[in-house]
């Protein structure tokens, strides 16, 4: 595992809300291990912040964007923001 951990912000746009993605993502960041927290935004998108290992938070991001059954993810805005140490990840 690495010593160094990150967060990354990330806004899924698509047919995501509606159809279990923030329930989820939440799934996935406790499978993977990573923490943060998962919204839905008043436009239609869907907004998350994962803090962890790199490896773990892009695992996670991969999983929301191309696996998630019921949602289409169209597009994916990621941005690196300054490390949060969440104790776990919620949905909000």
């Amino acid at each position: 595992m690495s010593m160094v951990s990150v967060t990354k912000r990330v806004k899924f746009h698509g047919r995501v809300q509606g159809v279990n993605f923030r329930r989820r993502t939440r799934d996935a960041a406790l499978i993977f291990e990573v923490t943060g927290w998962v919204k839905n935004l008043p436009e239609g998108s869907v907004e998350a912040e994962f803090s962890g290992d790199p490896s773990k938070v892009d695992a996670v991001i991969s999983y929301c964007r191309d696996r998630l059954p019921s949602a289409r993810v169209d597009r994916v805005e990621e941005k690196s923001v300054e490390y949060t140490n969440y104790r776990d990840f919620e949905i909000r």
